[in-house]
């Protein structure tokens, strides 16, 4: 996916629209419209939106594998990032100007057959067994200092499995990559 990646005005046109949709949907709970004409950003893609302020998580919501354009799923994701993140309070209109948006566009997941095959700091984590499922991104093993082990642990708890559920045969994992953009202030 890398030929895939966004550019610097794809980037750009991305972190607006989020910020457009936060602005005029906490202000009014209005929806933006959307058009754009960037090809990049009409394909198909998983994404979630993280919003922080003054350097701690404020929310993060995404989807791991789209059915609608990415500029719809940052759209989408962006309000559900601000307003439907259960371990925080809604963030509010006037709070809104101390948040930082953060976006990744994800690759599409890929099965691993050997656990060599997980590069810490730029794969992600998506772990299943049963219904238990947990994703973590790939900048949080990166952001925490987390090595192999401890990044599948914590994402084994992430998806309310012990820590060391990723050693069951019965769990997959699977990997992906992100390009991860954000807003600079």
């Amino acid at each position: 996916m890398e030929n895939d990646f966004l550019n610097e005005q794809a980037q750009k046109e991305l972190l607006a629209l989020a910020r457009r949709t936060l602005e005029l949907y906490l202000s009014d709970q209005a929806l933006l419209s959307l058009k754009s004409e960037t090809p990049l950003l009409q394909r198909k893609s998983g994404a979630f939106v993280t919003l922080h302020a003054q350097g701690e998580l404020r929310g993060c919501i995404g989807r791991m594998f789209a059915e609608e354009p990415l500029h719809q799923t940052v759209r989408d994701m962006a309000i559900a990032a601000a307003t439907e993140d259960f371990r925080f309070e809604p963030v509010s209109f006037e709070e809104l100007f101390q948040i930082d948006i953060e976006i990744s566009v994800l690759t599409p997941f890929q099965k691993i057959q050997d656990l060599d095959e997980i590069e810490v700091g730029k794969h992600g984590l998506f772990i299943t067994q049963g219904r238990h499922r947990g994703l973590l991104l790939p900048q949080v093993a990166s952001e925490h200092a987390w090595n192999r082990e401890e990044f599948l642990a914590h994402t084994c708890i992430k998806a309310g499995l012990l820590p060391k559920a990723w050693m069951d045969p019965k769990t997959q994992i699977e990997i992906f990559s992100a390009q991860v953009f954000g807003e600079e202030k």
